[in-house]
């Protein structure tokens, strides 16, 4: 199963994909709520498509006219750095020990087709592809060989990072937390429909078509179970909470001379088996403080 959140008429809503088309959820006399699809969604699509397929003409969404959301709103999100042994590799760093893991802020992140800004402060927001696990039952410590029972799915995440202030201290905190720096979607895919642990699917990034990362899941240094045990290790997960699993090589930053976002560009990530997240690259116009 896969679907979108998305916001249209002034609420949040749900759309299931379905042979290509995304149909409305609220069509539904009883829809499953968020956690519910979350906790049992390959349990619950048989009967969801079955009761779909039956909607009338008006239930079918054009996904053109939709503003899409990050597919769960991301109650805790952890993302791990430097957890591709080719972008170890590219910044010099060695391989860690234990999962270098760092907190975004969900009021950061920008659905699929919305733009990533550049803040007034910085011209140096560089494009990182990753793929983002969703925990779909809540859990303790757990242990790496019981941890991927409590992942729902999987999508897709851009986490566009203002490099001038990530590296200002030996914290990423505040270069990573921008307002609309972090894409993410278009859709959850669930974690029946793919490799078990995501395992081996391509990735890569594209600016206005030039690709410019081209890596495999399958170089993670600490893979999604690794991930997920340790960070339930430290805090409670919960249904909806992220973690995002780091970046292949070929950032901007990394390169000579580095190749930041510029205004008016538009940067794809790609990850096989979840699809396209595609977000248009603008200038913010004045600073979110105030």
């Amino acid at each position: 199963m896969r679907w979108s959140r998305y916001w249209l008429d002034g609420k949040d809503a749900i759309g299931i994909w379905l042979d290509g088309d995304l149909l409305r959820l609220d069509a539904l006399d009883l829809p499953p709520g968020l956690d519910l699809l979350l906790a049992d969604g390959p349990a619950l699509a048989p009967d969801l498509y079955r009761h779909l397929r039956r909607l009338p003409g008006a239930a079918l969404l054009n996904p053109q006219e939709l503003s899409f959301l990050p597919p769960v709103p991301g109650r805790k999100i952890l993302c791990a750095g430097l957890n591709y042994h080719s972008h170890a590799v590219e910044t010099a760093m060695p391989s860690a020990d234990f999962p270098n893991l760092f907190i975004r802020f969900s009021d950061t992140l920008v659905g699929h087709g919305q733009a990533l800004q550049i803040p007034p402060v910085s011209t140096q927001l560089d494009y990182e592809g990753e793929l983002a696990v969703v925990i779909g039952k809540a859990a303790g410590p757990l242990a790496s060989e019981n941890a991927l029972d409590h992942v729902a799915g999987y999508t897709i995440f851009n986490d566009a990072s203002v490099r001038d202030f990530q590296f200002r201290g030996s914290q990423w905190t505040l270069g990573k937390n921008f307002p609309a720096t972090g894409g993410c979607g278009p859709a959850l895919v669930t974690a029946d429909e793919l490799p078990r642990g995501a395992h081996g699917l391509s990735l890569q990034t594209e600016i206005d078509g030039v690709l410019l990362q081209d890596g495999n899941t399958a170089d993670m240094i600490f893979d999604v179970a690794a991930l997920v045990s340790a960070v339930s290790i430290v805090t409670p997960l919960a249904a909806g909470d992220m973690i995002v699993t780091g970046t292949p090589a070929g950032v901007g930053f990394t390169r000579r001379p580095p190749r930041f976002l510029r205004p008016g560009e538009i940067c794809t990530v790609r990850i096989e088996g979840l699809g396209a997240l595609i977000n248009p690259v603008a200038q913010a116009l004045c600073s979110q403080a105030g």
